[in-house]
């Protein structure tokens, strides 16, 4: 039990040592994820449709 205890110590310790971000800064990285992940999606959905419109001519010919 006394490795347990020691352990999260420990944790609670580097915890205490981390700089967290702001409110300002978490708001702010938030946006770019959810941009970034917005376009990515879109991205991904236009080369599918249009990979899938390629195989459909390919196949109608």
């Amino acid at each position: 039990m006394g490795k347990i205890g020691g352990f999260f110590s420990s944790v609670l310790s580097e915890m205490r040592k981390t700089s967290w971000p702001k409110r300002k800064e978490l708001t702010k990285y938030t946006i770019i994820i959810v941009t970034t992940l917005l376009f990515m999606a879109a991205f991904f959905m236009v080369v599918d449709l249009g990979i899938s419109k390629l195989l459909r001519w390919y196949l109608e010919l």
